[in-house]
């Protein structure tokens, strides 16, 4: 949804500027909106705006790179006779700035009449009178405000990490080979070189060293620049300065032959930087792969059945309501609607989460991204684009992933304190000694440069990373694998627990439990061996090495005939058998035989083998619940087998999200476990989310934990973790602290050069790191 525009009167517990939620008194949620903000009252809205195009234009933009007005009529829908919509893609989104400025920007045209731009996917979605304003407009706005618009493609995105995961890479390899080799050289140095080698060593250290800061700092550089240029710091800023300074001043002590070089100090802090530069970037990268594989779930073309009885492809987009769609056999389907004639069955694990597919018959209502699977459909368009439940799961989980940009926003208003007070302490600290105790200005440059290095919070940086990558490391081992990374932070605090059924309690895959005649068992498998049903490769698994018959056919949404020497056999429901169905919990196949004889085939999902005992495990942490798609009776045997009194069934993902929205106003910090695609908005939205490795990819995608294995005992497991990993977190951060307030004092009385304060700050963060290796002793 879009930001509400600038308001003169604030709501409590709002940014001043976005709209978004604040911490504590605050007035702004970072500090770009406070700084856009100001710059808004003094120039007005407009004026804004204005500056903001000019800049843009600037910069220049290749043609190649914005959209052609020709090309936009493949990408507006038209809603009804007075509104289209029109639904791109973002290229240059960096936060929620970005979001709120092209929002904004749309927002006071003329004629528009909602505009939403999504971090997570980067889609675009803006909708207008028609007439009031046209998009070719509307996209040349955008553009000129600085960003690439291109047509709706997941895969334009994947290409454009990828593109940044190798830069960091090679940023990564500079600073490495670079800082390996300069201390290497300065080994030398140390030992006593005489003052003609160490020149030679310093000349050959530079050579390593200026190009290789150059090339390799430019994540931090241009970070801190776009900081600078809005009027604000960030932490690059600091850290850019001593990985400037240094080196420049160590090159002029190489020019003039003095004794000290701090080139190793510079590439070394360098290279820390940048590994944790990279994780962070996976971890959002992670992040976005979900929605992508969800947009990917409709993005096959349909076909629409004219009136004169034609059939054309178009792309889901442009469908409209009231127009026929033909569905063939093992594709999606497009839309939201009714089937107007066939009968097949459908899986629809996208809405569900259940493995069993659903038989659809006439009037059935079907939905967009679930998979047809043995006939043809005929289906009626009722619900299009961003109004299907596909596009609802979509939005759930974009609207959960903004509510965790929360860290983000609180990391920032650390930033705005402490960049400005290392930067003053270490300006101070220069001209105190030069003008007031009279020092030379190298001498005072370099214990400037002490305070800046040694104010570096690495340690500090490293207090919370450190002691994730040995848990998740241990985890690993385990068996489960760390994925977000606050992931423990926030299972640490879990005092409530959101159980799935399907894949989650249970194994996922429906055996044979019982055989009322187990000599017709490998006629039946037989029978079944060409159909896809997951009851029928069941019965084959059951069976072992049987022969599959020719000529059975399959009857829709009912089961499979076979026409034998000694007359017809059925293999399928009670009613294609001829039974009576007795409403149980128990799903069953019948085989009839010509004489008429039925013997019934009784499968269920069986429990994991620990369900139980880890179910009472977490009572122990809080109240425990299923809430789970399937029927009511077959969840509400589950509950009864593994000790759970809340259970709910037939939930659809925006039950699940609306029921953790209820416990989030409450207070509760919700651990969710669930394996299915329909469970993807749910595990987004809660404080914390588990899935099986077992289960859907998108579902793994959206966890912040997966577990391995038929057992759910890593759950526990993992609480218990995260446990001990927040003890050592708090104790990281005593250390880092305690090392800041003795090591600073010194640095700025001149006591510790910037050589010792690299080795000072890098062992600080060695204590941090050996004291976050004792997460490898949890058993």
């Amino acid at each position: 949804m879009s930001l509400p525009a600038v308001q003169s009167g604030p709501a409590a517990g709002k940014c001043r500027h976005c709209g978004g939620e604040v911490i504590g008194e605050q007035a702004y949620c970072c500090s770009g909106c406070e700084a856009a903000h100001h710059l808004i009252g003094k120039m007005g809205l407009g004026a804004y705006y204005q500056r903001r195009i000019i800049d843009a234009a600037q910069r220049k933009p290749r043609p190649e790179d914005l959209v052609h007005v020709g090309d936009l009529g493949a990408w507006v829908r038209n809603i009804d006779e007075k509104t289209a919509e029109l639904t791109l893609m973002v290229d240059g989104l960096h936060c929620g700035a970005c979001v709120w400025l092209i929002e904004q920007y749309l927002l006071q045209q003329s004629g528009v009449i909602s505009a939403r731009v999504s971090l997570t996917t980067h889609r675009l979605s803006v909708r207008w009178e028609k007439g009031r304003c046209q998009p070719e407009a509307l996209v040349e706005g955008v553009q000129a405000l600085g960003y690439r618009l291109v047509p709706l493609d997941p895969a334009c995105l994947s290409s454009k990490d990828e593109a940044g995961v190798k830069a960091l890479l090679r940023c990564l390899a500079v600073a490495g080979f670079a800082a390996g080799n300069i201390m290497l050289l300065s080994v030398s140095v140390w030992l006593g070189a005489d003052a003609a080698t160490r020149d030679l060593l310093h000349w050959v250290s530079a050579m390593i060293a200026i190009p290789a800061v150059a090339y390799a700092g430019r994540p931090f550089f241009a970070s801190a620049w776009s900081a600078l240029r809005a009027g604000r710091t960030n932490m690059d800023v600091p850290i850019s300065l001593a990985v400037i300074l240094a080196p420049s001043l160590s090159l002029f002590e190489t020019f003039t032959g003095g004794q000290h070089a701090y080139f190793d100090s510079a590439v070394t802090l360098l290279f820390f930087l940048l590994i944790g530069r990279f994780l962070d970037h996976r971890a959002r990268r992670t992040a976005r792969a979900t929605a992508e594989q969800l947009l990917a779930l409709n993005a096959e073309a349909a076909t629409v059945i004219d009136a004169d009885g034609s059939l054309r492809d178009v792309q889901p987009r442009q469908l409209l309501a009231g127009q026929r769609v033909m569905v063939v056999a093992g594709a999606r389907i497009p839309a939201d609607g009714k089937v107007l004639t066939g009968n097949s069955r459908v899986d629809q694990q996208v809405i569900s989460g259940e493995s069993m597919p659903v038989d659809v018959v006439l009037g059935s209502e079907v939905f967009a991204g679930t998979l047809n699977i043995e006939a043809p459909l005929t289906i009626l368009v009722e619900k299009v684009g961003e109004s299907t439940l596909l596009a609802d799961i979509i939005r759930l989980m974009e609207a959960a992933e903004a509510r965790r940009g929360r860290f983000v926003r609180i990391a920032e208003r650390v930033a705005r304190y402490y960049s400005p007070v290392v930067h003053l302490t270490a300006l101070v600290t220069f001209l105190a000694w030069v003008f007031v105790f009279g020092m030379a200005w190298q001498d005072a440059m370099l214990i400037a440069i002490a305070v800046l290095i040694i104010t570096c919070p690495c340690a500090l940086a490293l207090a919370v990373p450190a002691v994730q990558v040995v848990a998740s490391q241990r985890l690993l081992k385990a068996g489960t694998l760390l994925k977000a990374p606050d992931a423990l932070e926030r299972l640490r605090q879990v005092d409530h627990i959101l159980l799935d059924k399907t894949g989650t309690l249970t194994v996922g895959r429906p055996t044979l439990q019982r055989c009322s005649d187990p000599a017709k068992l490998a006629k039946a498998a037989s029978i079944a061996g060409s159909s896809r049903h997951p009851l029928a490769a069941s019965l084959r698994r059951a069976a072992g090495l049987v022969m599959t018959l020719d000529g059975v056919r399959e009857v829709p949404g009912q089961g499979l005939e076979w026409q034998g020497p000694d007359g017809t056999w059925r293999l399928g429901s009670t009613r294609f058998t001829g039974q009576s169905d007795s409403g149980a919990a128990v799903l069953t196949l019948y085989l009839r035989d010509p004489s008429g004889q039925t013997t019934s085939f009784e499968f269920a999902d069986p429990l994991r083998s620990d369900a139980a005992a880890t179910v009472e495990e977490l009572k122990k942490i809080g109240p425990v619940e299923i809430w789970s798609g399937d029927r009511a009776a077959t969840v509400a045997e589950c509950a009864h087998l593994v000790g759970i009194e809340h259970w709910h069934a037939q939930q659809l993902p925006t039950d699940k999200v609306r029921r953790l929205e209820e416990l989030r106003q409450a207070g509760k910090h919700v651990l969710m476990i669930g394996d299915g695609i329909n469970d993807a908005p749910a595990l987004r939205a809660a404080a914390v989310s588990m899935a099986p490795a077992s289960g859907a990819e998108i579902a793994q995608n959206a966890a912040d934990l997966v577990f391995q294995g038929d057992r759910l005992a890593p759950v526990m497991g993992a609480i218990r973790t995260a446990r001990v990993a927040d003890r050592l977190v708090r104790q990281n951060l005593l250390i880092s602290l305690s090392y800041n307030l003795a090591a600073v004092p010194l640095a700025i009385f001149g006591l510790v050069t910037p050589l010792i304060a690299a080795v000072a700050m890098s062992s600080s963060s060695i204590v941090v790191v050996l004291n976050a290796l004792r997460v490898g002793r949890v058993k």
